[in-house]
């Protein structure tokens, strides 16, 4: 992998706006009109969202993550896609690399909806 030059400084007042929390994947559903998008549904403790993710082509079986523990950014506006709404963004590691993509994820269990930062 070819090492990506750092991105432009940010302030810790912007880093502070991104409210990243964790979520239980429940269910993955295939988004009929599109090649690359699968619903999520997200439990984050006192809600669940539906987060679409651009993982259809990246793994195998997609419904491997339900279950798991994941990084999502839960304060970006809802955007609808192939007919679909999402109201988050989930993180993941490596498809801007253009590798194997992985979940962002804790080391062990911890409440859905703790934050990172």
């Amino acid at each position: 992998m070819k090492q990506a030059p750092i991105k432009t400084e940010i302030t810790f007042e912007d880093f502070a706006k991104i409210d990243i929390r964790v979520g239980r994947i429940i269910e993955v559903h295939d988004v009929a009109k599109s090649n690359k998008l699968m619903k999520l549904l997200v439990d984050f403790g006192d809600h669940t969202r539906t987060i679409l993710a651009g993982i259809k082509q990246e793994r195998d079986n997609p419904k491997e993550i339900e279950g798991k523990q994941a990084l999502f950014v839960v304060n970006l506006p809802e955007r609808k896609m192939a007919g679909e709404v999402s109201q988050g963004m989930l993180f993941d590691i490596g498809y801007e690399d253009k590798i194997q993509p992985c979940l962002a994820c804790p080391e062990v269990d911890v409440p859905n909806g703790a934050r990172a930062g």
